[in-house]
């Protein structure tokens, strides 16, 4: 459970997820392991990185980093600065170029010239809290997760992840990114955008929904008896190469009340 950001989550927002998971037949393999209830193991690596110099503290704050050109140029990659510096932040070493990398569903994708080079990443933020991208890379080394399927809205930060796994000594897992849902480019329906919750009520015309979303011709939801039937059903049917290859679809309002709240 993605809850690493404590101040901006809401209570009892994760047990409506699980909820959510549940009803429309989706379970998981093992407890639920949360990201807060991880901090001792993201620290023993922080203190690791750092024993071994592959990490360092940095104090540089967002306005000198914006009078760098926006990107951190490692100015402090050969100060020391001791631990427990208030207001410093941990930033990992990259000395690797981010690469292009084949997408399960997206077919390759690649890089810009301009945006191969990676800066040194956060790990820890100089307001105490783990980044996301160091997070994100631990938990599937934790869980030994070799396959990330996600929105393609993460899609472009992958490049970054693969960097990070490398330059802790993992092996990346396999990408495969699918389409997220918009009201306009570049607004996805999400929480953010004031997205309303899926209704459990209509799972089985949710998942047929979803199907049809991503590109296949999917047979209506009374033909089913049950949400398990139905995921059957998906299973058999689903074929990696049919998903519509495009970062992002426009749902139309009308098409799409069951996601949305009036504007």
């Amino acid at each position: 459970m993605e809850d690493i950001d404590e101040p901006r989550c809401i209570s009892g927002v994760d047990r409506d997820i699980l909820h959510t998971l549940e009803q429309h037949g989706l379970c998981w393999d093992d407890e639920v392991i949360y990201q807060t209830q991880q901090h001792t193991r993201y620290q023993s690596i922080v203190d690791e990185l750092i024993d071994k110099q592959r990490a360092y503290l940095c104090t540089c704050t967002r306005k000198e980093i914006k009078a760098m050109g926006g990107q951190y140029n490692g100015h402090c990659r050969d100060r020391t600065i001791p631990r427990q510096t208030p207001g410093s932040a941990v930033r990992l070493r990259l000395d690797e170029h981010l690469s292009p990398f084949d997408d399960l569903i997206m077919g390759k994708f690649e890089l810009h010239e301009a945006n191969c080079i990676a800066e040194d990443v956060v790990l820890k933020r100089r307001d105490g809290l783990f980044s996301y991208n160091l997070v994100v890379v631990l938990d599937d080394v934790f869980q030994q997760v070799n396959h990330v399927i996600r929105g393609c809205d993460l899609i472009d930060v992958t490049p970054l992840q693969r960097c990070v796994y490398k330059a802790l000594g993992y092996e990346a897992p396999t990408y495969g990114h699918v389409p997220v849902a918009s009201i306009t480019l570049g607004r996805k329906l999400s929480k953010q955008n004031h997205a309303a919750p899926i209704d459990n009520k209509f799972a089985k015309d949710n998942l047929v929904k979803a199907m049809r979303f991503l590109g296949f011709d999917f047979p209506e939801d009374n033909e089913f008896d049950s949400v398990a039937s139905l995921l059957d059903s998906a299973i058999s049917m689903w074929d990696r190469k049919k998903v519509l290859k495009t970062p992002e679809i426009i749902v139309p309002q009308h098409e799409s009340t069951y996601y949305i709240q009036p504007l």
